[in-house]
């Protein structure tokens, strides 16, 4: 079997389909990558048994046929070649690969691409698609509020809710929430599943900003995505997600509006004087002005600035983890937001005063107790 590609084409789809191999495989063929040649197209795929990649690139190619190569170095050789045609010469017995450049040869031992783990496949799977810009929005936008804990499976992905024409996806790691809506999907079902943070990473950094559409396929075990030339599938985190409705509180009397940037540059700064362990700063909000403070007793360091805004409801002393609140603020865009708030032991609401058309955003922050 021989084919040759350009080498910066190849490297492109390499470093993509590679984010699916593990630093550590549970099966030693799962550190190569499967190429398949069929008439002139070459197919790339890599797992890590959770999480797969395939994609696939044009080539003018001699034969039909399959084997695994190694990634580490066949991504390292490509690195290191400036851009030119490059050829792959496989001795289908050996599954000896021969790549010749213009500068040389280089030898690699592949393997027997029949031994490479089947990926999933959508079989009787539910179908929706969406634009690839509003997909990228979502995870952009809640993948920062998912957990790490372990013993908390559920939470370390994002919920997807799929409701006919509406998508609901819902991060939160116990402290902070994150729930964005799109309304201009297709599809005819309802479902609810959560992907792991890993596939939707990849994901991220795969899907093009555009409105190209993006299928999402669904079953009981597997999500797939499909868009332009590649296809993703990766297992389904299988527990019950919380009920994140119940801790979204209704009734926020008290409203905060204020510049997203000049709140955000305040915590920044105020937070270098709070307390290492809790970050918390102290919101002193009153009719048109706002006092953000903090204070480090362990080291006597205290820190207040003033901030104008409008503000609607009673005088309230609330505070919050400050790493939390930049953090979201960095994630959510436009000139202004508003925190809604009820009482110093409730969570508060923090949305853009002004929505993307077909997109809603909203994000929950839990507040720290405050110490007299």
């Amino acid at each position: 079997m021989k084919f040759s590609v350009s080498s910066s084409d190849l490297q492109k789809k390499l470093t993509l389909a590679g984010g699916a191999i593990s630093s550590n495989p549970v099966l030693p063929i799962l550190e190569d990558f499967l190429f398949k040649i069929e008439g002139s197209t070459l197919t790339i795929a890599a797992t890590d048994l959770e999480t797969s990649v395939i994609t696939s690139i044009e080539v003018n190619a001699d034969g039909d046929g399959t084997v695994a190569v190694p990634a580490k170095i066949l991504i390292d050789t490509l690195k290191a070649l400036p851009q030119q045609p490059i050829t792959f010469s496989v001795n289908m017995d050996t599954f000896g690969i021969e790549i010749t450049s213009a500068y040389g040869k280089y030898k690699l031992a592949g393997e027997n691409g029949e031994d490479y783990p089947d990926i999933p496949t959508p079989e009787e799977a539910d179908e929706v698609s969406l634009s690839a810009l509003a997909l990228l929005e979502g995870i952009n936008k809640t993948l920062f509020a998912t957990s790490t804990d372990e013993l908390r499976p559920a939470m370390t992905g994002v919920f997807f809710q799929v409701d006919f024409s509406k998508l609901v996806m819902v991060a939160t790691d116990a402290h902070k929430l994150v729930k964005y809506a799109v309304s201009d999907i297709t599809g005819e079902v309802t479902s609810q599943f959560i992907i792991p943070k890993k596939a939707l990473n990849l994901l991220k950094g795969a899907l093009p900003s555009t409105d190209e559409q993006v299928q999402v396929n669904f079953d009981k075990a597997n999500a797939f995505f499909t868009f332009g030339d590649t296809k993703m599938a990766c297992r389904l985190i299988d527990a019950r997600y919380p009920d994140y409705n119940a801790v979204i509180p209704v009734d926020n009397p008290n409203e905060l509006m204020i510049s997203r940037s000049d709140l955000q540059q305040s915590l920044k700064r105020i937070v270098i004087y709070a307390n290492k362990t809790t970050n918390q700063v102290i919101l002193n909000i009153a009719d048109g002005s706002l006092t953000v403070s903090a204070q480090d007793l362990d080291f006597s360091n205290e820190a207040t600035e003033q901030l104008s805004c409008t503000y609607d409801g009673e005088p309230l002393t609330i505070g919050f983890n400050a790493k939390f609140l930049v953090e979201m603020l960095g994630v959510l865009e436009g000139e202004e937001v508003r925190l809604e708030m009820s009482t110093a032991t409730r969570a508060g609401i923090l949305v853009p005063t002004e929505q993307n058309a077909g997109q809603d955003i909203m994000m929950l922050v839990m507040p720290v107790m405050l110490s007299n």
